[in-house]
């Protein structure tokens, strides 16, 4: 059993490897230049009160890189752990509740997920709290458990250390990240409705003492988004509204992963098809075993679908700590189903694969397209999203792309990466064009464009 385990994660770590080195993206960018260029301090008071997020995981990077440096690896070594560590808290949670190869299948469920293997290969945020949440969980099922079956003679002391561990593992998430809330709501209403008021009123507390201590710079950071989405023209499009193409799109990346591709049509086709079937496995002939969990991966959806018509969120990736619930209930129901569960597994793992040897799948290649760039041509771009950029050339100098219509002079030549324009709404090629400025040539690479424009 234990040689077992161990090649499970031995296969889930070597497979995290594949690629771990590709071309970092903008938002992994941005964490590498925050804990290069800004103290422990700074990151709060410098940096995150133009971002939307806790301090947490950035502060964790800053001591990482301090030992292990900035190269794409180390920056997202962090994340292959935090993944491995939830897989194992899976399995030990399941493996408690419904045996040893119910923990065995729901964490390998989880390990192979197409999604969770590319966001174990990203320098953000959303592992570690998708692993803080997962011990949340392990331990808010040991409370519900300890409580129903605890008599008024039986010693405390066991939910004692399960309440206290809870309530850590519930702050350090929403110390990660906000949306973390959705879940810890689904917690609280769950206490109210078994009337465990002591475990609520004690994590409510947790949680106002959390919102207490970070409401200045919450408070900065809401004014802030609400002035990025009124001078960001389609800033709205990429938190994602609450519509019913953002949702779906949930169950659909929960079960492919990243994976994409043309005709629109045919991957609609085999991406709903997939998730269907992969949904559809969830029934449950005891229905009473798992209601629990059941309640606990829809309610955040729910949440969020509805929090997300006054402030755009319902992105899939935001939702991430909610595949190791689907992972127990794909575990549980398939128990007795191995024909299933084989298919399922495998088709996690061929997606998985896919996405890590196809190259065409893998993050904007920044790195590819710096390496192309003369040091002497000016180059304009969208300067907030420059990080990838200049984390592979920090020898360019990166010009406002919309300081172009203020330029009283221009160079003969000039080289413009419209990343994030449209999203800005600066046209700029009509402001090039009104200079007597003609596009000369244009270079692709990998999710990016490199525009080369001529003065007439």
């Amino acid at each position: 059993m234990k040689k077992k385990l161990i090649f499970i994660f031995t296969l889930a770590f070597l497979v995290r490897l594949i690629g771990l080195n590709q071309s970092l993206w903008l938002d992994e960018a941005t964490t590498a230049r925050v804990v290069q260029e800004y103290k422990l301090t700074q990151i709060v008071s410098r940096f995150l009160l133009n971002d939307f997020h806790p301090p947490l995981y950035y502060w964790f990077m800053k001591l990482w890189t301090n030992f292990f440096g900035y190269s794409e690896i180390s920056l997202r070594m962090p994340s292959v752990l935090f993944s491995l560590a939830t897989g194992y808290v899976i399995y030990k949670m399941v493996r408690w509740m419904y045996g040893y190869r119910a923990g065995l299948f729901a964490a390998v469920f989880f390990l192979f997920n197409p999604l969770i293997v590319y966001y174990s290969q990203e320098a953000r945020m959303y592992m570690a709290t998708t692993f803080f949440l997962t011990v949340a969980l392990y331990y808010f099922e040991k409370m519900l458990r300890i409580q129903k079956s605890k008599g008024k003679s039986q010693n405390v002391n066991p939910n004692l250390k399960s309440q206290i561990l809870f309530n850590l593992f519930v702050f350090l998430s929403l110390m990660t990240f906000y949306g973390s809330i959705f879940l810890i709501t689904a917690f609280l209403l769950y206490f109210l409705y078994k009337k465990q008021f002591r475990n609520f009123f004690i994590c409510l507390f947790a949680v106002f003492v959390y919102f207490l201590a970070i409401s200045p710079l919450l408070y900065q950071q809401l004014i802030n988004a609400k002035i990025s989405l009124s001078n960001v023209t389609n800033w709205s499009l990429v938190l994602g509204k609450a519509n019913i193409k953002n949702l779906l799109l949930i169950p659909i990346k929960f079960s492919i992963g990243r994976i994409d591709f043309y005709p629109k049509w045919l991957y609609y086709l085999m991406a709903g098809g997939w998730s269907i079937f992969v949904i559809s496995q969830i029934h449950i002939s005891n229905l009473n075993a798992v209601n629990l969990f059941i309640y606990l991966f829809i309610f955040p959806l729910v949440l969020g679908f509805a929090v997300s018509f006054v402030t755009p969120l319902l992105q899939y990736f935001r939702f991430l700590y909610l595949i190791p619930i689907m992972c127990l209930l794909l575990s549980f129901s398939l128990k007795d189903n191995p024909m299933f569960r084989k298919i399922v597994l495998i088709g996690f793992f061929v997606f998985s694969c896919l996405y890590l040897t196809g190259a065409k799948f893998h993050r904007e290649d920044w790195k590819s397209l710096a390496q192309t760039l003369p040091k002497d041509q000016p180059v304009y771009m969208i300067k907030s999203s420059s990080d990838p950029l200049l984390y592979y050339r920090k020898d360019l100098k990166v010009n406002e792309l919309t300081s172009l219509e203020s330029s009283t002079s221009l160079p003969q030549k000039i080289i413009i990466i419209p990343y994030s324009a449209e999203i800005y709404g600066y046209d700029y090629k009509k402001t090039l064009v009104d200079y007597h400025f003609h596009l000369q040539e244009e270079k692709s690479f990998r999710e990016l464009n490199l525009e080369i424009w001529v003065h007439d």
